[in-house]
């Protein structure tokens, strides 16, 4: 019996039934449901970096938005609120659009 202990999508476990499985789980509490969220979104991340498609690449970032905009529920935040936050920050110090990469600072 394979062992997962981690967050999944919302319908995996009828997907499970579906395939006559049995299963345990549980409803995380608020806070530990955002710790999962977090170490979910680590998890994509290097899934990200191990893709070799661009449809590989799109699906994880999928994955990464989704859990972005259940982090966002949990911090009682909106997806526009935090957009008009990104907007602010790249407004500020620009995006990452030009692939600037910073070597160093020399002191004076």
């Amino acid at each position: 019996m394979p062992i997962y202990n981690k967050l999944v999508r919302d319908g995996i476990l009828t997907i499970i039934e579906q395939d006559g499985l049995r299963y345990h789980a549980k409803t995380l509490e608020p806070q530990e449901h955002l710790h999962h969220i977090q170490q979910k979104l680590l998890e994509e991340v290097q899934e990200l970096s191990a893709t070799t498609t661009t449809k590989e690449a799109v699906e994880e970032l999928a994955d990464i938005l989704e859990l972005i905009h259940a982090a966002l529920i949990r911090y009682e935040t909106s997806f526009d609120e935090l957009e008009a936050v990104r907007l602010t920050k790249k407004q500020q110090r620009g995006g990452f659009e030009q692939g600037i990469y910073l070597i160093d600072v020399e002191d004076s």
